[in-house]
């Protein structure tokens, strides 16, 4: 449960800095890199968030 915890905290912390540096002057080449990565990150988090629900709803079984 703990690295669960601090495996969301990592993506949700990485999607703020991504969005924060979106806001900045970039070239198109930085803009699709960290727009890639920002959709990595948002899916990594989703995905952690689900097995994390699916296994508490297991657990309870």
């Amino acid at each position: 449960m703990d690295q669960t915890i601090a495996r969301l905290r990592a993506h949700k912390s990485n999607i703020e800095r991504y969005r924060r540096l979106l806001t900045t002057k970039l070239t198109e080449v930085e803009r699709i890199y960290l727009e890639t990565r920002l959709s990595e990150e948002q899916s990594a988090l989703e995905a952690v968030a689900m097995l994390e629900h699916a296994g508490l709803f297991s657990a309870r079984s």
